[in-house]
């Protein structure tokens, strides 16, 4: 049996190497000049980038984007495969840019970017259902009723430094039926919700001409301080005016201008993918820019009980350019060192294939990836059973995923917050993973 923790060699191609091969070709395939002029503009660019092997391990990241597979993607159709095992079911692997370690055909681009990315191969829950499921992997706590944990990004936004953001803090772009919240921490927390960035945003651009926004705003005031006579406690509550007030100042905001992902070059647009999730996964890099904490965008439909193969061939041709490309464009915009980048969905898929083709729910060994700020590239921890059995090397929790994350964000994962019920509960009741931090 393999070593179950697998590292990149000295021989590997360095995660200063951006501008991948097939990021050429698929540049070259655009026509005409534009693309040698935008080729030019990106190794004129990597080549001002510090070397990653300077770059300081002391320095946290700044912000969190979350690749969310809602659904739960196979292990075995990803970042696990077991080439020639009965439960790979005939899926392929392909070599990537680090020797040991493999992936699942259909992942090409991701793959040359592998010196950049870790794998946790060997994660373990007690949740195979779709909503508990969500809730675990995004909070790091299994569903409690006498609590509603917040999200690790509603975690991001109380934690670190607001800045100068003038728009919210934490984003939501395509989210699914069960978007991050703010749980305890309150409902300013929860991701503000945008879809599409090929649409504009609904209800921040004003119908009626500033002289008439203002006197609606007046009356508004007016209506407010009547109703509010008697009842400052209950009005405060219920973050009415805080909530208008971050309103008018997003409205406003030039930063809104981040989720036009139109700005940018033809090329860029069309390496991250023509597809909703590229286009949100181009908008989260321009959100990260402007000091946005954390953005999540979710690409749905990784449940997979009929036709998995065809499910995962076909969702894979969005996920790997989408992240292959974020990686390549956060390095570009000396967004790397301040960003982690998290893959991951609520569960992975079972070893065995059922009579219509499909695999089922499984939370007993599934992947993730993570990169991006002091993450380190080029590492594969843990491994699933190549027999399809429960055990798993180095098994992980969605906990200790948290607290890597967290660590890797400046946040201690131990720290404490008062839940209303008196209860006073860690960030993360789990442990930092210290193979994956430099």
């Amino acid at each position: 049996m393999e070593p179950a923790t697998k590292q990149a060699s000295s021989s590997s191609p360095s995660t200063s190497s951006a501008v991948g091969r097939r990021t050429i070709l698929k540049l070259a395939g655009l026509g005409g000049a534009s693309w040698l002029t935008y080729l030019a503009e990106l190794l004129a660019r990597e080549a001002e980038q510090p070397a990653s092997s300077t770059r300081s391990s002391q320095v946290p990241a700044q912000s969190l984007i979350v690749l969310w597979m809602a659904g739960g993607p196979s292990q075995l159709e990803t970042f696990d495969p077991h080439p020639g095992k009965k439960i790979s079911g005939d899926t392929r692997a392909i070599k990537t840019a680090v020797a040991e370690i493999q992936l699942a055909e259909g992942l090409e681009q991701i793959a040359e970017q592998m010196a950049s990315i870790a794998l946790v191969r060997s994660l373990v829950s007690k949740e195979g259902d779709h909503e508990r499921g969500t809730y675990l992997v995004k909070t790091g706590y299994r569903p409690d009723p006498t609590a509603v944990h917040p999200s690790i990004g509603a975690i991001c936004c109380h934690e670190l430094p607001t800045g100068s953001t003038e728009i919210p803090r934490h984003i939501s772009i395509l989210p699914g039926q069960w978007p991050s919240r703010g749980g305890f921490l309150g409902e300013e927390f929860d991701a503000f919700k945008a879809g599409d960035p090929a649409r504009k945003i609904s209800d921040v651009t004003r119908r009626v001409s500033d002289l008439r926004m203002q006197q609606r705003l007046q009356d508004l005031d007016v209506l407010e301080a009547s109703f509010a006579r008697g009842r400052a406690r209950s009005v405060e509550a219920t973050l009415h005016r805080a909530t208008v007030h971050e309103a008018k100042r997003m409205m406003s905001s030039e930063q809104l201008k981040a989720f036009d992902i139109g700005k940018e070059p033809l090329a860029l647009r069309t390496a991250y993918g023509d597809t909703p999730f590229g286009r949100g996964c181009l908008a989260a890099r321009r959100l990260i820019e402007v000091g946005v904490r954390c953005v999540e965008v979710t690409l749905s439909g990784w449940d997979s009980h009929a036709n998995n193969h065809d499910v995962h061939t076909r969702l894979k041709a969005l996920l790997d350019p989408a992240l292959a490309t974020l990686i390549t464009d956060l390095k570009q915009h000396g967004l790397w060192d301040r960003t982690i980048v998290l893959c991951a969905g609520e569960f992975g898929r079972t070893p065995t294939i059922n009579r219509l083709g499909g695999r089922d729910h499984w939370p007993h060994g599934f992947s993730m990836a993570l990169a991006g700020g002091r993450i380190r590239g080029g590492l594969a921890i843990g491994q699933t059973d190549p027999e399809g059995g429960r055990n798993v090397e180095e098994p992980k929790q969605v906990a200790d995923i948290h607290a890597t994350l967290l660590s890797a964000l400046g946040i201690d994962p131990a720290k404490e917050l008062i839940s209303p019920a008196g209860r006073p509960l860690k960030l993360a009741d789990g442990k930092a993973i210290g193979q994956l931090l430099t």
